[in-house]
């Protein structure tokens, strides 16, 4: 398929008819995959049985085409991880601020236990409601846009809350209300980022590229919990709060200045309401979804998931401190993150590497999960067991270091099976798992002052993995589900960071 002049900046339909080549020859540009053919200096990406060639360099405009590049080159590629890595990690500082300077802020406002929780909870329900719309307004105007837009309004919040509180009298109130905000804001980044991967990366690089993004939790409690202890003892709670903020924002602006042009920093009108609303050329066929089930496999086990990493993640410290009294913190609250990392990218390694030398994706999906639910509980019913310290850590870490292996497995099997709608599926996955997070949160310190043993703390967490476990090797896959989506309108991948937008015409037929 060759057209006149690569490189030429042609509009569509400047030939005798649209889709058709330029010199006048019969063949037209929407044509049956060729095996090796470039698109866009690219592999191939193909939209059912047709696929649109042209030559690297040439740009196509449209009335009913726009085509946006994202990362031609793998340079960029890697730059783009790097920085979506970073955003994870400020986004975990925001988020852990207060529980950092908790005790801190107790004492200074004479607060007690109840209302110290009140002010931690209040995040997670305002993280609860902005999953889903989250999603789908990055499926509809570019996830890289919200994830900008949220970080800069998480990051000024971040800054204002010491100014703010020392202003208020209604210290309680405004923290509650500042927290739920934060959670509010930060709500959107994951579904965000799962819509964006899914659009701009190939299958057989998501493990990897998700694995990496996703260590930006671990470093960012880690940096966190270091940096933020030490402000805290020499500077205050306050610095604490300027420290992660003035951060944040400071990512948001090195990622519009060096990594995106103007013209995709500016959000037109159409875009935003077509995000906030649901045409009938954009809907998504919930429908026609919901009624797979390998769709309601990964929501499943995303929900089992989620709620069992909340659950370790608020009651580990606490298990450590009763068990063994004498422990060094510092220890039980940095060892199991800091193992967490290199399992994360071991995990998306490995993942992509078995896929690329040819065994299914479905069937590696299966494998990680499997390691990320089964043996990861495994180890929670080991460390409910032992009354060694070190063996306790041991336990502790491979577990929480295991459970990243979940990265490679559900967490990019939604963008397997949905990529034109992912960031909205994981917003109603996560969502379900936030709110099952909390209940399982409570139930398991219900349980401790019931039965007055940490066993049964864990065996939830095995119970609740096992459940989202078997759910998804019963009825897991990894083919595309929303083909129908695909055709009503949504936008759609051309080789490595290109995608098409707006309402698809059925290829032009010959001349």
């Amino acid at each position: 398929m060759a057209a006149g002049g690569g490189g030429r900046n042609v509009p569509l339909g400047s030939g005798p008819r649209d889709g058709m080549r330029r010199d006048g020859g019969a063949e037209p540009y929407w044509s049956r995959r060729r095996q090796g053919d470039p698109v866009f200096g690219a592999d191939w990406d193909t939209w059912g049985s047709a696929t649109l060639l042209c030559h690297p360099g040439e740009v196509i405009q449209h009335q009913d085409l726009r085509i946006s590049p994202f990362s031609q080159l793998r340079p960029e590629s890697r730059v783009w991880t790097v920085m979506l890595l970073l955003g994870t990690c400020l986004l975990y500082c925001a988020r852990v601020t207060v529980p950092i300077c908790a005790v801190a802020l107790s004492s200074y406002f004479n607060w007690d236990k109840k209302q110290s929780g009140v002010v931690l909870s209040s995040f997670f329900w305002g993280y609860c409601l902005t999953q889903i719309i989250g999603g789908h307004i990055s499926d509809q105007i570019g996830g890289e846009k919200v994830l900008l837009l949220s970080a800069s309004a998480w990051g000024f919040l971040t800054v204002l809350t010491p100014l703010l509180t020392h202003i208020t009298s209604a210290h309680l109130v405004f923290m509650t209300s500042s927290r739920f905000l934060m959670g509010l804001l930060q709500g959107v980044y994951f579904p965000s980022l799962a819509s964006l991967l899914s659009q701009r990366v190939r299958e057989s690089e998501r493990a990897f590229t998700y694995s990496t993004v996703g260590t930006g939790s671990q470093f960012g409690t880690l940096v966190i919990g270091g940096a933020g202890s030490l402000l805290l003892d020499w500077y205050g709670w306050e610095s604490v709060f300027y420290f992660s903020g003035l951060l944040t924002l400071l990512w948001v602006y090195c990622t519009c200045k060096y990594l995106l042009s103007e013209k995709e920093l500016i959000i037109p009108i159409d875009y935003l309401t077509r995000g906030l609303s649901i045409s009938k050329q954009t809907k998504v066929p919930w429908k026609q979804l919901f009624r797979k089930a390998p769709i309601w496999a990964v929501i499943i086990a995303q929900l089992s998931t989620a709620s069992t990493f909340f659950t370790l993640l608020s009651w580990l410290p606490t298990f450590f401190k009763e068990t063994f009294p004498g422990s060094k913190g510092w220890v039980f609250n940095v060892v199991p993150w800091l193992v967490a990392i290199p399992t994360s990218l071991f995990s998306g390694f490995l993942s992509d590497h078995l896929i690329n030398q040819g065994y299914r994706t479905i069937t590696i999906r299966k494998f990680m999960q499997v390691i990320g639910s089964g043996v990861s509980s495994i180890f929670a019913l080991c460390l409910g067991q032992t009354s060694s310290f070190c063996k306790a850590i041991v336990f502790a870490s491979a577990s929480v270091g295991l459970q990243t292996f979940n990265h490679s497995g559900i967490s990019v099997n939604v963008q397997d099976l949905a990529p034109s709608c992912a960031g909205l599926l994981f917003g109603v996955a996560n969502t379900g798992g936030a709110l099952l997070g909390v209940i399982c949160v409570y139930l398991a310190g219900y349980l401790i002052e019931t039965t007055g043993s940490w066993i049964s703390v864990f065996n939830l967490v095995a119970a609740v993995n096992s459940i989202g476990l078997c759910t998804f090797l019963l009825f897991g896959e990894a083919q595309r589900v929303d083909t129908d989506s695909v055709l009503s309108g949504t936008r759609l991948c051309f080789g490595k960071g290109w995608r098409l937008q707006f309402p698809l015409q059925e290829p032009p037929g010959p001349a």
